[in-house]
């Protein structure tokens, strides 16, 4: 891709949906310096407030859709994380991509599903909640959010968050879009979510051949010159070393590796 009380969201993008004009992020250590004035609890509001816009503005499959169906089954059993609640939907859009915040929503995007089989979106979703686990964006949300959305700094009546405008909301999606992990983040959030697959009673080759997806994906957007793939691929760099990891492990520990069934179609 966390302690209860820190809900930080832990994004790959943000959808194209509603295009808005973004100001420019004020950055400068002044600016990173006040986050610290944000709370815990103005935290949760604010990423309850920015998981409630995001899924106020995409479609969101119903229960009944093959998507959610789909994906209810695929994440059978994946309930919690560090006791943290797990929430799944669909959004309906053309963008490939998936994100997780630490509140425990996860949201996969249908055309992601269209090009993925039920193992490779467990791989995607493993390690997106790897970093839910690590809590990697909280620091990284806090600067965000008050370089971006909250360039003046923070209005509250009794310590209550104030509620962000819609450009307010669309300039701390700008910012989480561009937010990047170390690589020893990515490596955490990959063992993470081998384990906590495996501990789900889900095969852990899910990661490698996960990883083997977005490989494939990164080539084939490469010789396009033009793809519709977003920062879900540019922000996961060294696919090889990664790919070559999560197979040994799995190798190591005498785990068969599943048969990975091309996705059939939904709709």
């Amino acid at each position: 891709m966390k302690l209860a009380v820190v809900l930080l969201c832990m994004t790959c993008s943000v959808p194209a949906m509603a295009q808005f004009n973004l100001k420019k992020a004020v950055g400068g250590a002044v600016k990173a310096a006040k986050a610290v004035t944000l709370t815990d609890e103005q935290m949760r509001e604010y990423v309850k407030e920015y998981i409630d816009w995001m899924d106020k503005h995409n479609q969101v499959c119903a229960d009944d859709d093959p998507y959610t169906v789909r994906l209810k089954k695929l994440t059978e059993g994946l309930n919690e994380v560090e006791g943290i609640p797990l929430n799944f939907k669909v959004y309906y859009v053309i963008d490939v991509n998936a994100f997780a915040c630490a509140d425990g929503s996860v949201r996969i995007f249908s055309s992601l599903m269209d090009i993925m089989s039920d193992e490779e979106l467990l791989g995607v979703i493993g390690h997106e909640v790897g970093h839910v686990a690590h809590k990697d964006s909280k620091n990284g949300f806090r600067t965000a959010l008050l370089t971006s959305a909250l360039k003046d700094g923070i209005s509250s009546q009794g310590g209550k968050a104030a509620a962000l405008t819609e450009s307010q909301l669309g300039d701390l999606g700008e910012a989480l879009v561009n937010a990047t992990y170390s690589q020893k983040q990515e490596r955490e959030a990959d063992d993470y979510g081998y384990e906590f697959l495996k501990k789900a009673g889900k095969n852990p080759w899910a990661m490698a051949l996960s990883f083997q997806k977005l490989k494939q994906l990164q080539e084939e957007a490469g010789a396009q010159k033009s793809s519709k793939l977003n920062q879900l691929f540019s922000t996961h760099p060294d696919l090889d070393a990664r790919i070559k990891r999560m197979e040994e492990r799995a190798t190591g520990e005498g785990i068969e590796k599943p048969e990975n069934k091309a996705p059939e179609a939904a709709r």
